[in-house]
């Protein structure tokens, strides 16, 4: 996963820079400070959150249409085609995210590189997970001397079921993850309440010069933000089985836990 500083991230940067300065420089020791802050820390990650995304649905199309792709080369075997000639016959169809990837294959077999070898380049730089392991499977049927056409379309299938059972996943895994919600706002709320109401109550009933509420409190927000980090990792990794698609959830629970936290700051 590659995370690329554009212009959108300078810009978001160059805003986030303007907010702190203002609010060290006219709110600093204001109750609005913090909330200022936690707003341009948002503004700072979220073209990088952005960016994430983009590239996760530009993995998940090119996945999609390889399965299509996949399909017509066979539909042209079966045809009687060699799979050299069938590749480039599809390669002006439209493929969305992948339809570039497959006219550069289609080009490297049409100047003589070797259906294998052309797979091979094709996997190094398409960004698909199913993508890989397919290409990686025909490869190690090819080197086995299996039947072309037959390796193509157990090929085929076996995309074809991979993203039937994401799909199967996604779909009985969705009440864990509203569950994983609601105990995460669970959570906040407990914090909540012991920082703006159990810990103060105890600094009033201590009356010790010694029991500094502020200092103890501190903890808590942290451990607020690495709650909510966390619980946005498992509930990425329950709903799509990889960590990396927990980084948008992360940043949802963080930012409102950082966000709550801010306005119970400012208005309790």
């Amino acid at each position: 996963m590659e995370i690329k500083f554009d212009k959108r991230n300078l810009i978001a940067t160059i805003i986030s820079l303007v907010i702190v300065i203002a609010s060290i420089a006219f709110f600093r020791g204001e109750k609005a400070f913090m909330l200022l802050i936690v707003f341009s820390i948002i503004i700072f990650a979220l073209p990088f959150l952005i960016s994430i995304l983009e590239e996760s649905n530009i993995e998940k199309e090119n996945n999609e249409r390889f399965l299509e792709f996949i399909r017509n080369i066979v539909e042209n075997v079966k045809a009687g085609t060699p799979i050299s000639t069938s590749i480039i016959n599809v390669r002006n169809q439209d493929y969305g995210t992948l339809t570039p990837h497959v006219k550069k294959l289609a080009n490297q077999i049409s100047i003589g590189i070797p259906v294998k070898q052309a797979f091979q380049n094709f996997a190094k730089t398409v960004k698909g997970s199913v993508i890989k392991k397919a290409i990686t499977l025909i490869s190690e049927a090819d080197r086995a001397g299996g039947d072309i056409e037959e390796i193509l379309e157990s090929v085929s299938e076996s995309v074809s079921e991979v993203e039937k059972l994401k799909k199967e996943r996604k779909s009985a895994i969705y009440n864990l993850v509203v569950q994983g919600y609601i105990i995460f706002l669970i959570f906040v709320v407990i914090i909540l309440i012991m920082q703006f109401k159990i810990i103060p109550l105890t600094a009033e009933i201590s009356q010790s010069a010694s029991f500094d509420s502020e200092k103890i409190s501190r903890p808590l927000f942290y451990l607020l933000v690495a709650q909510g980090f966390f619980s946005g990792l498992v509930i990425g990794k329950l709903a799509e089985g990889e960590i990396k698609a927990g980084i948008k959830h992360s940043f949802a629970t963080v930012t409102l836990s950082l966000l709550t936290y801010a306005f119970a700051k400012l208005f309790m």
